[in-house]
């Protein structure tokens, strides 16, 4: 009785120590996703120039990411010193969802599509662009497409993309993960290249892009290739969420 009373008491005493140290970690992952949020906001007038833009963007994610992976570390050092088997199984199922969550690397055949704007004589020639440049959706429809074609992992701008990915427009670029990027935009995927170039053939918005792409007076850009041993690399950025339950 008295060694099952004692027993107890230190397991009590280990949680009492680790979960306040737990605690004041995520907090301040918190405070590094708030920063990250601010950080990222493009504001008009801010920085004239693309090449600029990001370059200042650029290296405020890369102090994040830096100061998100210590803290990262801080985690996994105090869950490891935790003794006990609910965290060791917790633990076990976070390591066998890193691959599909995107935070292992893979390595196989590839499909790339690459977007661009149209020529520039022709977008200078009208009033009206819309059509003679690519957008957001265009991107995310190709991207859909080859995850509904069950691809392994798939990289835009050589950027991995995971389910937290953000794709917006921000001026004249795409703004990917809080960093804006210029045209061309290459989208790579790992997986099963006929699987996706026949999803990617059949869906519809893609083949309004296309159509747009063969008219000579609209001429926007579109290429696709398949390549052979591509490796794309695990996702290490900033991490969005916290918890999160995978769908069945």
């Amino acid at each position: 009785m008295h060694a099952h009373s004692h027993g107890h008491r230190a397991k009590r005493v280990r949680w009492r120590f680790a979960t306040p140290a737990a605690f004041a970690v995520a907090g301040a992952l918190f405070v590094v996703s708030a920063t990250n949020s601010e950080g990222t906001d493009l504001r008009p007038g801010r920085v004239n120039d693309m090449p600029s833009l990001v370059r200042s963007e650029k290296s405020q994610y890369e102090d994040l990411r830096e100061k998100a992976s210590d803290l990262n570390g801080d985690v996994e050092a105090l869950s490891a010193r935790i003794d006990d088997d609910q965290v060791r199984k917790v633990r076990g199922r976070a390591t066998r969802l890193q691959g599909p969550a995107g935070f292992t690397e893979v390595h196989g055949n590839a499909l790339t599509v690459t977007l661009s704007d149209s020529p520039e004589e022709l977008r200078e020639g009208t009033d009206d662009i819309r059509r003679l440049v690519v957008h957001q959706q265009d991107i995310q429809a190709v991207v859909n497409a080859m995850w509904d074609a069950g691809a392994e992992g798939v990289m835009i701008q050589g950027q991995r993309v995971i389910s937290t990915t953000g794709i917006k427009c921000a001026g004249n670029s795409v703004e990917l993960q809080g960093i804006p990027y210029p045209q061309p935009y290459v989208i790579t995927a790992v997986g099963d290249t006929s699987a996706m170039q026949a999803r990617i053939d059949s869906d519809y918005g893609i083949g309004l892009y296309r159509s747009d792409a063969a008219n000579p007076a609209i001429q926007i850009g579109w290429d696709i290739d398949v390549e052979s041993s591509v490796t794309i690399p695990a996702y290490d950025g900033l991490r969005g969420l916290e918890y999160a339950e995978p769908l069945t």
